[in-house]
């Protein structure tokens, strides 16, 4: 994620989130139902850069997982120790959040990457298929509370809503289409720029979340940015079946696919039926968009591409796994 510029703010007596104890949690209730305690685990500070994973991951390896979850058990209760939550309050501010939402955001913010680290623990303890342990792990009340808080701004600014695979980049290629990702919405576009934790697994489920939510509010066509495809990414395996149950309520929401690829320049494209690149080609369906994207990875990709060299090689591994060699 972007690092902000935004300059920390002291958090003074009126602004400063409330300390809270375990007796406190907003989802005490909820967690005891679910036979969990609300005790946190799992914090840390570093500042992911757009396409910045390699070097996250190699951070996050020499991150001790036990001191990570130890500062998150310190900062959830303690909300105000947190390094960003000066950055935090600025940008919230600015982005017209009331100082209540901006407090209580902050709090579940912190509560949920506090708790994920057991709720990952437990996920690949009870369960071995991939979309029950991302189901296990998107369960945590405070990101599920947060929603609730910050569901309002999840709004879009554009006529319609955007979500994409395949980088970054695709997200910003997306928005300059006219279209808005969870990333570009008020309150998305606050936490995309605060890195929270060195351990992306405890703040992706806040992602999902997030996202599921995102995708309910789609009252109007759908655009979907494909530049590398895999059926059991966040995109395909909770975000479109989102919007399937959204569809059969309202005929208005429709998908719209775009095949994306980055040519020789870097300059992000889409794939027409004749495999030429255009500033706009779509379908509607996915099986149309990924035949269509992987015809061009297989018959017209030039390997010398490095823009492209990942997405080929995913469409090569996945192809070899069905059997279905280049």
């Amino acid at each position: 994620m972007r690092k902000t510029e935004t300059p920390a703010v002291a958090p003074t007596p009126e602004t400063a989130p409330r300390r809270r104890t375990r007796d406190a949690a907003p989802h005490q209730g909820s967690q005891q139902a679910a036979g969990r305690s609300a005790s946190p685990a799992g914090l840390g500070v570093l500042q992911r850069t757009v396409g910045n994973a390699a070097v996250t991951r190699r951070i996050q390896r020499q991150q001790d997982p036990g001191a990570v979850r130890e500062e998150a058990r310190r900062n959830a209760a303690d909300p105000t120790a947190h390094g960003e939550w000066g950055t935090f309050r600025a940008m919230m501010a600015q982005a017209g959040f009331p100082a209540d939402v901006t407090e209580t955001a902050w709090q579940l913010v912190l509560g949920g990457i506090a708790e994920q680290g057991q709720l990952n623990d437990e996920a690949m303890a009870k369960f071995t298929e991939r979309q029950d342990q991302r189901d296990y792990r998107a369960s945590n009340s405070w990101y599920q509370e947060l929603v609730k808080v910050v569901g309002d701004y999840l709004e879009i600014d554009t006529p319609t809503l955007a979500l994409w695979s395949g980088g970054r980049e695709v997200s910003d290629y997306a928005r300059a289409k006219g279209h808005t990702p969870l990333e570009s919405t008020p309150f998305g576009g606050v936490v995309d720029k605060l890195s929270l934790t060195p351990d992306w697994l405890l703040k992706t489920p806040m992602w999902n979340v997030l996202s599921k939510a995102f995708v309910s509010r789609a009252r109007g066509p759908v655009h979907i940015f494909l530049r590398a495809y895999d059926p059991e990414s966040v995109l395909i395996a909770q975000e479109v079946p989102q919007l399937r149950l959204v569809m059969a309520l309202n005929p208005a929401v429709r998908l719209i696919w775009h095949p994306v690829y980055a040519d020789a320049d870097g300059r992000l494209m889409e794939v027409a039926n004749d495999l030429a690149l255009t500033s706009d080609a779509s379908y509607p369906t996915r099986d149309k968009c990924v035949q269509v994207l992987y015809d061009y990875l297989r018959l017209v990709h030039d390997p010398a591409n490095a823009h492209s060299g990942r997405a080929h090689a995913e469409m090569s591994s996945r192809l070899a796994a069905n059997g279905n060699p280049q």
